[in-house]
């Protein structure tokens, strides 16, 4: 029997070794229920044993809390039967890497599951296709890469082969994104996306030891100064295993050509089985070919992917910083270090292997251009223009890009006359995670107010623009909220969420307030009394306590929420929705923040007000009392008004360069 639409999808793992296992712990994690399969009985049981010390270990690093931890074990249920895969809405192949065996296992689960079951496969060496081919309905096959370890690593390749239906791609990438994944898109090409140039990488770091220009040590350390990253490429192999990386490197070779092809070290040093020995010290002076040939490799090998459809600019460049830890990706490394520069690296390189430079950075280098990300993409379908921001790697922030690329994306939708609604979305995992806190410091220690008061009054003539359309917009919310992203969901006519979503204002906590509307529209939408609540504690409140109080307007299964946001689209409804009473359970709530004081005593229940900074505190509740009782327009005025102020205080940057260090100091100066 299928499993009705609005239920929890059941999701099944076939393997359960280190992939296999670490898929579905995150799946399990995430709050669906998960059936493991395995033929072996014995690599059952320790693919169970590493889920269990898996979660152990994220239990005492405070990752997650006991109980949590034993109800995402209780979610995995393991068995020898296939047939139990039945039911399930998708299934992800995680078995060896063999051809004939991935072939025969998915004509068996062709033959069990449902017609609606997505066939997944994790595969890193074969195409997607030829999995594919073994199925009687080949249009439900898709390619889920996941990298190392997968209950950590967020970053998933999507790939649709040439028979995979759009539906069956849609559902499986929102299926990622729910899981916590950032899904990134590939073609069905060999390497997919992120391999296609790391595997070259660290093949290109044997053939510097193996030329004599460094030992593994110092390769690694160059490596490490020059991408920004905690391995490198000897490290990495080491972990993951120097046999994959040569078993990798020859399906590239096979595929692409002898650039690609294991060198004779990396051969020799798989057959031995043996690590790389990184006990010597590295060279203080290294030599500078190593930083240049490692770049070399990946600006050649990125620039043809792309140039070869296999993906995106920004995907490329978010498969690295996601899946790789590195600091830039390949496309921002090549603005980093100059298109003139990058472009006699690969000439360089290509000449030496007899290849050709892709006519992209080509063009780039004849324009003397920068690569440019669209971080906004605009999908317009059946008469609504869907407005998706894609930094997932930084939890979609707003910065100067993002804005300028919504604002123009924003203007183009409402200008169309075949499209009778706008959504605003965030890709992977939040909705948007307030602005760029990192924009925000490097310009208080460069002096550059200025320029923060600038992007401040954008982001604000943006938000006024999504509130006094004439057309229907919507913030379609499936994760974390926070900020100015909750600041711009605000200014949408509604906000439609599922239960996963999460909201808050944390900016008090971090030495400033809410400048993008968050003190007005907030009021216009819970009263003055849990405004403040919400925007002096910085309270975060699940999707059901965001509706209970009237913060947002709906929540819906995850199934059901495109199907709800076109519906409110539908009913044509702008404008604002008018306060609600205050739910009894917030009752309380409400008679102390309507008496609140900010010099105040502060009972225990409230007691995170204690550690707000106390500027940001007094600007906030003044701004709410006051504005209240002006036209939100004027409200709105009176609230950026502040903004310079609280900027310039030193509360503000204790706050802001604190994050994700240590808990701010506040000196209330």
């Amino acid at each position: 029997m299928s499993r009705g639409a609005g239920s929890t999808p059941l999701l099944g793992v076939v393997g359960a070794g280190t992939m296999g296992s670490g898929i579905a712990q995150k799946m399990a994690m995430e709050g669906f229920s998960v059936v493991l399969v395995d033929v072996n009985q014995g690599a059952l049981d320790r693919g169970l044993n590493a889920i269990a010390h898996s979660l152990e270990a994220a239990v005492t690093k405070g990752i997650l809390d006991k109980p949590t931890a034993t109800i995402a074990g209780e979610r995995i249920r393991a068995t020898t039967r296939l047939n139990e895969l039945s039911h399930t809405d998708l299934v992800v192949e995680a078995i060896f890497e063999d051809l004939a065996a991935k072939r025969d296992l998915f004509g068996r689960m062709d033959a069990i599951c449902e017609p609606r079951t997505i066939l997944a496969t994790n595969t890193s060496s074969f195409r997607v296709g030829q999995l594919a081919a073994a199925t009687t309905v080949p249009e439900r096959v898709i390619g889920l890469h996941y990298f190392f370890h997968p209950a950590k690593n967020r970053l998933v390749e999507v790939v649709p082969s040439e028979d995979t239906s759009v539906g069956v791609f849609r559902r499986a990438w929102q299926l990622q994104e729910r899981i916590g994944k950032t899904p990134i898109r590939s073609a069905d090409t060999y390497g997919f996306v992120v391999n296609r140039f790391f595997v070259p990488w660290l093949n290109e770091a044997t053939r510097l030891m193996a030329q004599g220009l460094g030992s593994p040590s110092t390769i690694d350390a160059v490596a490490r100064e020059t991408f920004g990253i905690g391995m490198g490429p000897f490290e990495l192999m080491n972990v993951t295993g120097v046999q994959i990386a040569r078993h990798a490197a020859d399906t590239l070779g096979q595929a692409f050509g002898p650039m690609y092809a294991p060198s004779a070290e990396l051969i020799r040093q798989a057959e031995t089985s043996a690590v790389w020995d990184l006990s010597a010290a590295p060279d203080e002076t290294p030599s500078p070919a190593i930083a240049e040939r490692l770049l070399s490799v990946v600006f050649h090998v990125a620039s043809t992917l792309v140039e070869d459809n296999v993906a995106t600019v920004d995907d490329t460049d978010i498969g690295a910083r996601v899946g790789l830890k590195w600091r830039r990706g390949p496309f921002e490394l090549m603005n980093h270090y100059g298109i003139e520069r990058a472009h006699r690296l690969v000439s360089t390189y290509a000449h030496a292997w007899h290849l050709s430079i892709s006519e992209q950075l080509e063009r780039h280098h004849r324009a003397n251009r920068a690569f440019s990300f669209l971080l906004v993409n605009s999908d317009v379908r059946d008469g609504i223009a869907t407005l998706t921001i894609n930094r997932p790697d930084a939890l979609n922030a707003l910065n100067e890009t993002v804005v300028e690329q919504l604002r123009s994306a924003f203007d183009e939708a409402e200008g169309r006359r075949d499209v009778r609604g706008i959504v605003i979305a965030g890709s992977g995992k939040a909705f948007l995670a307030g602005a760029d806190v990192r924009f925000f410091v490097k310009n208080i220690e460069a002096g550059s107010l200025d320029r923060i008061l600038q992007f401040s009054t954008a982001a604000r003539d943006l938000l006024y623009r999504f509130q006094t359309s004439v057309k229907p917009v919507i913030a379609r919310v499936h994760g974390l909220t926070l900020g100015g992203g909750l600041e711009l969901a605000l200014a949408c006519h509604r906000i439609i969420a599922t239960p996963r979503a999460t909201f808050a204002f944390p900016e008090t906590g971090i030495g400033i307030y809410p400048g993008l509307g968050g003190t007005q529209r907030t009021t216009r939408r819970v009263g003055t009394a849990l405004a403040k609540w919400l925007v002096l504690t910085g309270q975060t409140l699940a999707a059901t306590e965001a509706e209970a109080i009237g913060l947002i307007d709906q929540v819906v299964p995850h199934e059901q929420l495109d199907r709800e946001v076109a519906a409110a689209i539908d009913a044509g409804i702008v404008g604002a929705p008018a306060a609600r009473s205050v739910p009894t359970a917030y009752q309380h709530v409400a008679e102390f923040f309507a008496q609140y004081e900010a010099d105040g005593p502060v009972p225990d229940a409230f007691k995170s007000l204690r550690h707000k900074a106390p500027i940001a505190l007094r600007i906030a509740n003044d701004l709410i009392d006051k504005g209240a009782g002006l036209p939100l327009d004027d409200a709105l005025r009176l609230e950026a008004s502040h903004v310079e102020r609280v900027f310039q205080t030193r509360d503000a940057y204790e706050g802001l360069a604190s994050i994700g260090r240590k808990r701010p100091v506040f000196e209330g100066k």
